[in-house]
C-alpha cells in the first residue's frame, strides 16, 4: 500500500468512524472499486486506534467525570458510565459469538452496498419517528440497551455505527445532539476493545517495520479527521437533520450495487 493509499483510507476511516454513513463499508468497497490492496492487518488496527484517540481527545472530560464518579460499594445503576457498560454488552457478545460470520461479511462488497441501503433507512426512519424531547439525564437502562443491540447490528459492514445508534437515541425520543453524544461515549469501549484485540494478532505479524511509513500516516490522518468529523457533528445535529446523510448512503449504495452488475459479481 501506497502512502498515498494510507493517508486516503485513514481520511476515510476517520471521517465515516463518526458521520452516519459507515466507515466498515468504506474501507470494504472504496479498495475494491478502485482495485486498492486490501489493507493489512496492520494497517486496520492502527487506523482504528487513531479514531480511538481522537474521541478519547474530544470526550477527555467527559470520561474524567464518569470515571471519578464511578462508585464501586454501592454503584449508581442509573448513571451514564454503567448505562455505557450496558450499552456495551450486546456488541462485545455479538462480536465475540459471532466473529467468523462478521468475517465472512467483510469479504462480500454487495453486502457492504445492500447494508447501505438499510443504513438510509434506518436515517430515514428515526428522524420521521423520533420525539427528539429528551436530554441523556433521562436515559435509563431500556434505552442503553436498545441503542447498544443498534451498535451490535453495526458490526456489519455498511451499517453505520453512529447512525443506527444516533438512529436508536431518536427513536427513544433523545434528541439529536445527546443522541449523538451518547453514541460517541458507547463506542469508545467498542473502538479501544476492537483496536487492542487486533493489536494482539498483530503480535503474531512480521514485517512492521517496513509498513511504518504507511501505517503512522494512516493513524495520523484517521486521527485528526476523526476529531474534527466529532466536532462537525455535534454542532450539525443542534439545528439539522440526518436526511443529507441518508441521502448519501442509498446513493453510494446504489452506485456500488450498480458498479457490481457491470462486473459480473
Amino acid at each position: 500500500m501506497s502512502i498515498l493509499q494510507s493517508f486516503l483510507l485513514g481520511v476515510l476511516q476517520g471521517a465515516t468512524e463518526f458521520l452516519p454513513v459507515s466507515s466498515s463499508g468504506h474501507l470494504v468497497l472504496v479498495p475494491w472499486l478502485l482495485n486498492w490492496p486490501v489493507p493489512s492487518l496492520a494497517f486496520d488496527a492502527v487506523v482504528h486506534w487513531g479514531t480511538a484517540l481522537a474521541i478519547v481527545a474530544y470526550f477527555w472530560r467527559d470520561w474524567a467525570s464518569i470515571i471519578k464518579s464511578i462508585n464501586l460499594k454501592s454503584p449508581d445503576l442509573q448513571s451514564i458510565g454503567c448505562l455505557i457498560l450496558l450499552g456495551t454488552l450486546p456488541g462485545a457478545l455479538a462480536g465475540y459469538l459471532l466473529e467468523d460470520f462478521f468475517e465472512e461479511m467483510f469479504a462480500r462488497p454487495v453486502a457492504a452496498a445492500v447494508f447501505l441501503l438499510v443504513t438510509a433507512a434506518l436515517l430515514t426512519v428515526s428522524e420521521g419517528l423520533g420525539r427528539r424531547q429528551r436530554d441523556l439525564d433521562t436515559l435509563g437502562w431500556p434505552d442503553a440497551l436498545i441503542i447498544g443491540f443498534a451498535q451490535a447490528f453495526a458490526i456489519l459492514p455498511g451499517i453505520s455505527r453512529s447512525g443506527a445508534t444516533i438512529a436508536a437515541g431518536l427513536a427513544r425520543g433523545l434528541r439529536r445532539e445527546p443522541a449523538a453524544r451518547f453514541s460517541f461515549l458507547l463506542a469508545t469501549p467498542i473502538i479501544l476493545g476492537a483496536g487492542l484485540l487486533k493489536v494482539v494478532d498483530l503480535a503474531q505479524v512480521g514485517g512492521l517495520v517496513t509498513q511504518a511509513p504507511a501505517l503512522i500516516v494512516g493513524f495520523l490522518a484517521a486521527g485528526v479527521v476523526g476529531f474534527g468529523c466529532i466536532h462537525f457533528l455535534l454542532r450539525y445535529l443542534q439545528r439539522r437533520r440526518l436526511y443529507p446523510f441518508a441521502i448519501y448512503c442509498a446513493f453510494a449504495g446504489l452506485a456500488c450495487l450498480l458498479v457490481a452488475l457491470t462486473r459480473g459479481v
